[in-house]
């Protein structure tokens, strides 16, 4: 017998049911909150929440990696991490410019590392 996870069809059970657990969610979320002003005091405290969760889990692939990750040396880590803070701000506040080049800080010094 073959693992289901391991076969073409249990992947797409896992996705089907990962689309039907999550966008009914999404659109009621969607539903709900097309009238909340982006000023309102909940839409900050929802920004402020989000931010939060996201700065946690950057200083937790920072300082406690997992994977491959946790291969390369801390600072190569912090490198990363600074750069793509550096990239975000001299962007004028882009995330996609700040993640983009954290990551490329990250392959250039695991290249270079595998390359010694």
């Amino acid at each position: 017998m073959t693992n289901v996870l391991s076969s073409l069809e249990g992947t797409l059970i896992i996705l089907l049911v990962a689309l039907f657990m999550h966008e009914p969610f999404r659109w009621l979320g969607l539903y709900l909150g097309r009238k909340v002003s982006a000023g309102s005091a909940i839409f900050s405290w929802v920004k402020a929440v989000s931010n939060a969760i996201v700065a946690a889990l950057v200083m937790r692939l920072l300082l406690f990696p997992a994977g491959e990750l946790a291969a390369l040396p801390l600072a190569l880590r912090g490198a990363a991490f600074l750069s793509g803070v550096g990239l975000y701000y001299a962007a004028g506040r882009q995330i996609g410019i700040g993640v983009v080049g954290a990551a490329a800080v990250l392959v250039a010094g695991s290249v270079l590392i595998a390359g010694t």
